[in-house]
Protein backbone atom coordinates (compact mmCIF):
# COMPACT_ATOMS: atom_id res chain seq x y z
CA UNK A 1 0.00 0.00 0.00
CA UNK A 2 1.34 3.50 -0.90
CA UNK A 3 0.95 6.57 1.14
CA UNK A 4 -0.89 9.60 -0.32
CA UNK A 5 2.32 11.72 -0.30
CA UNK A 6 4.06 9.19 -2.55
CA UNK A 7 1.37 9.08 -5.20
CA UNK A 8 2.15 11.10 -8.31
CA UNK A 9 -0.83 12.65 -10.06
CA UNK A 10 -1.53 11.25 -13.52
CA UNK A 11 -1.24 14.75 -15.10
CA UNK A 12 2.34 15.16 -13.88
CA UNK A 13 3.30 11.73 -15.21
CA UNK A 14 1.85 12.62 -18.66
CA UNK A 15 3.67 15.99 -18.76
CA UNK A 16 6.91 14.30 -17.87
CA UNK A 17 6.40 11.80 -20.65
CA UNK A 18 5.69 14.54 -23.21
CA UNK A 19 8.77 16.58 -22.26
CA UNK A 20 11.11 13.64 -22.17
CA UNK A 21 13.11 13.21 -25.37
CA UNK A 22 11.84 10.30 -27.40
CA UNK A 23 15.17 9.81 -29.11
CA UNK A 24 18.62 10.34 -27.73
CA UNK A 25 20.09 13.75 -28.68
CA UNK A 26 22.34 13.55 -31.71
CA UNK A 27 25.44 15.70 -31.24
CA UNK A 28 25.55 18.62 -33.70
CA UNK A 29 28.19 18.43 -36.38
CA UNK A 30 30.86 21.12 -35.74
CA UNK A 31 30.58 22.33 -39.35
CA UNK A 32 26.81 22.73 -39.03
CA UNK A 33 27.17 24.50 -35.69
CA UNK A 34 29.76 26.87 -37.18
CA UNK A 35 27.53 27.57 -40.20
CA UNK A 36 24.53 28.23 -37.91
CA UNK A 37 26.57 30.60 -35.71
CA UNK A 38 27.93 32.35 -38.80
CA UNK A 39 24.40 32.90 -40.09
CA UNK A 40 23.27 34.24 -36.70
CA UNK A 41 26.19 36.67 -36.53
CA UNK A 42 25.65 37.76 -40.15
CA UNK A 43 21.97 38.42 -39.40
CA UNK A 44 22.93 40.37 -36.27
CA UNK A 45 25.47 42.43 -38.22
CA UNK A 46 22.95 43.21 -40.97
CA UNK A 47 20.30 44.30 -38.45
CA UNK A 48 22.85 46.44 -36.60
CA UNK A 49 23.94 48.08 -39.85
CA UNK A 50 20.32 48.82 -40.80
CA UNK A 51 19.63 50.31 -37.36
CA UNK A 52 22.76 52.46 -37.63
CA UNK A 53 21.78 53.67 -41.11
CA UNK A 54 18.33 54.62 -39.79
CA UNK A 55 19.94 56.38 -36.84
CA UNK A 56 22.29 58.32 -39.12
CA UNK A 57 19.38 59.43 -41.34
CA UNK A 58 17.33 60.47 -38.31
CA UNK A 59 20.23 62.50 -36.89
CA UNK A 60 20.86 64.21 -40.25
CA UNK A 61 17.18 65.13 -40.44
CA UNK A 62 17.20 66.44 -36.85
CA UNK A 63 20.29 68.56 -37.60
CA UNK A 64 18.65 70.02 -40.71
CA UNK A 65 15.49 70.86 -38.75
CA UNK A 66 17.56 72.49 -35.98
CA UNK A 67 19.45 74.53 -38.58
CA UNK A 68 16.22 75.74 -40.16
CA UNK A 69 14.84 76.63 -36.74
CA UNK A 70 17.99 78.62 -35.90
CA UNK A 71 17.91 80.38 -39.27
CA UNK A 72 14.26 81.28 -38.72
CA UNK A 73 15.04 82.73 -35.28
CA UNK A 74 17.84 84.88 -36.70
CA UNK A 75 15.69 86.12 -39.57
CA UNK A 76 12.86 87.01 -37.18
CA UNK A 77 15.31 89.22 -35.28
CA UNK A 78 16.47 90.91 -38.50
CA UNK A 79 12.99 91.71 -39.81
CA UNK A 80 12.49 94.75 -37.55
CA UNK A 81 15.79 96.11 -38.92
CA UNK A 82 14.46 95.81 -42.47
CA UNK A 83 11.22 97.49 -41.38
CA UNK A 84 13.11 100.38 -39.77
CA UNK A 85 15.28 100.88 -42.85
CA UNK A 86 12.13 101.04 -45.00
CA UNK A 87 10.55 103.54 -42.59
CA UNK A 88 13.73 105.66 -42.71
CA UNK A 89 13.60 105.68 -46.52
CA UNK A 90 9.93 106.73 -46.49
CA UNK A 91 10.56 109.52 -43.98
CA UNK A 92 13.74 110.86 -45.58
CA UNK A 93 13.61 114.29 -47.12
CA UNK A 94 15.18 115.36 -50.38
CA UNK A 95 17.89 117.39 -48.63
CA UNK A 96 19.47 114.18 -47.20
CA UNK A 97 20.34 112.61 -50.56
CA UNK A 98 23.66 111.13 -49.38
CA UNK A 99 22.13 109.59 -46.27
CA UNK A 100 19.19 108.26 -48.25
CA UNK A 101 21.54 106.62 -50.76
CA UNK A 102 23.49 104.95 -47.92
CA UNK A 103 20.33 103.64 -46.27
CA UNK A 104 19.11 102.33 -49.66
CA UNK A 105 22.37 100.40 -50.12
CA UNK A 106 22.21 98.88 -46.63
CA UNK A 107 18.55 97.98 -47.14
CA UNK A 108 19.26 96.41 -50.53
CA UNK A 109 22.15 94.34 -49.14
CA UNK A 110 20.10 93.08 -46.20
CA UNK A 111 17.12 92.20 -48.38
CA UNK A 112 19.41 90.42 -50.88
CA UNK A 113 21.03 88.39 -48.06
CA UNK A 114 17.60 87.35 -46.80
CA UNK A 115 16.46 86.39 -50.31
CA UNK A 116 19.60 84.29 -50.85
CA UNK A 117 18.55 82.35 -47.78
CA UNK A 118 15.03 81.77 -49.07
CA UNK A 119 13.26 84.58 -47.21
CA UNK A 120 10.56 86.32 -49.24
CA UNK A 121 8.51 89.32 -48.21
CA UNK A 122 4.86 89.62 -49.19
CA UNK A 123 2.35 92.47 -49.26
CA UNK A 124 -1.14 91.03 -49.73
CA UNK A 125 -3.09 94.16 -50.74
CA UNK A 126 -6.26 93.14 -52.58
CA UNK A 127 -6.08 89.48 -51.52
CA UNK A 128 -8.72 87.75 -49.40
CA UNK A 129 -7.85 87.73 -45.69
CA UNK A 130 -6.20 84.45 -44.61
CA UNK A 131 -5.57 84.14 -40.86
CA UNK A 132 -2.73 81.67 -41.46
CA UNK A 133 -0.63 84.35 -43.25
CA UNK A 134 -2.26 87.64 -42.19
CA UNK A 135 -2.79 89.34 -38.87
CA UNK A 136 -5.76 91.71 -38.91
CA UNK A 137 -5.05 94.87 -36.97
CA UNK A 138 -8.34 96.55 -37.80
CA UNK A 139 -11.35 96.55 -40.09
CA UNK A 140 -12.87 99.45 -41.97
CA UNK A 141 -15.67 100.12 -44.40
CA UNK A 142 -14.46 100.66 -47.95
CA UNK A 143 -16.95 101.58 -50.69
CA UNK A 144 -16.91 99.00 -53.47
CA UNK A 145 -14.73 96.50 -51.59
CA UNK A 146 -15.93 93.03 -50.73
CA UNK A 147 -15.85 92.09 -47.04
CA UNK A 148 -12.72 90.21 -45.98
CA UNK A 149 -10.31 91.78 -48.52
CA UNK A 150 -6.97 93.19 -47.40
CA UNK A 151 -7.07 96.96 -47.91
CA UNK A 152 -3.75 98.13 -46.45
CA UNK A 153 -0.56 96.50 -45.21
CA UNK A 154 0.79 98.04 -42.03
CA UNK A 155 3.77 95.66 -41.86
CA UNK A 156 4.95 93.27 -44.58
CA UNK A 157 4.86 89.54 -43.96
CA UNK A 158 7.79 87.20 -44.53
CA UNK A 159 8.05 83.52 -45.31
CA UNK A 160 10.68 80.88 -45.98
CA UNK A 161 9.42 78.35 -48.53
CA UNK A 162 5.87 77.66 -47.31
CA UNK A 163 6.55 78.50 -43.66
CA UNK A 164 5.40 81.91 -42.45
CA UNK A 165 8.08 83.65 -40.38
CA UNK A 166 5.95 86.68 -39.67
CA UNK A 167 2.36 87.22 -40.78
CA UNK A 168 1.54 90.41 -42.67
CA UNK A 169 -0.18 92.91 -40.40
CA UNK A 170 -3.13 94.24 -42.35
CA UNK A 171 -6.31 96.28 -42.41
CA UNK A 172 -9.30 94.30 -43.71
CA UNK A 173 -12.52 95.52 -45.31
CA UNK A 174 -15.65 95.07 -43.21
Amino acid sequence: MTRPEEQVPAEVEQEGAENAPSEPAVPEDPAQRTARERDEYLDLAQRTRAEFDNYRKRVAKDIAVAGERAKGALVRELLPVVDNLERALEAAGSDDAGLVEGVKLVHAELVAALERNGVQGFTPVGEPFDPSVHEALSMREEPGAEPGIVLDVVEKGYRVDESVLRPARVVVSA
